[in-house]
């Protein structure tokens, strides 16, 4: 065994190379839930949420930041990460760019608050709280972008969401348990 073995494993016993790799499992997944999408006027219907749920959910506090940190910043360089395969800053600017800061948000709500969701009920309430994380500076972002007061923004933007935004919840409050033991 040398110097750099047992560095590596020293670095490796608490986890970094799974979390890491599950880091990167779930940017893909955002990603490909992005573009499983129903077009809508201004921002699209899709499942994206459901993974940024599972991300702050199954990850360590950091590595759930560092997972959507980096799929943003790969979407802000240009890949084509976001709905309709988009990606720039003219998608991370645009209508949907509120939201996509609302990803982080979301994910950060539940990182911090997860050790406390300790039941079906509570991980829903946990990802209502992050769903209302993602909704404020989307919408805030989009009537401020396109003129819009908030009440006309609603209908557009909020309204249409709600009921598969709660099965998104509900989806990973139930699925969170199962898939929490991926991370060690």
């Amino acid at each position: 065994m040398n110097a750099h073995t047992t560095s590596y494993r020293a670095w490796d016993s608490r986890g970094n190379t799974r979390h890491m790799l599950l880091a990167a499992l779930m940017m893909a997944l955002i990603a490909v839930f992005s573009q499983l999408a129903i077009p809508m006027p201004l921002v699209p219907i899709n499942l994206a949420l459901l993974a940024v749920y599972l991300t702050g959910f199954i990850l360590p506090r950091r590595w759930a930041l560092i997972a959507i940190g980096a799929y943003l910043f790969m979407g802000a360089l240009g890949l084509p990460v976001f709905s309709g395969l988009r990606g720039g800053p003219t998608a991370l600017f645009g209508p949907t760019g509120g939201y996509l800061l609302g990803y982080f948000l979301a994910t950060a709500v539940i990182a911090l608050l997860a050790h406390r969701a300790d039941s079906l009920v509570k991980r829903f309430l946990l990802c209502l709280l992050a769903l209302l994380a993602c909704y404020v500076p989307g919408t805030l972002w989009l009537a401020l972008l396109t003129g819009r007061t908030i009440p006309q923004v609603l209908p557009l933007a909020v309204y249409p969401f709600i009921p598969g935004d709660l099965v998104k919840c509900a989806l990973a409050a139930l699925l969170a348990p199962r898939l929490s033991g991926l991370a060690g």
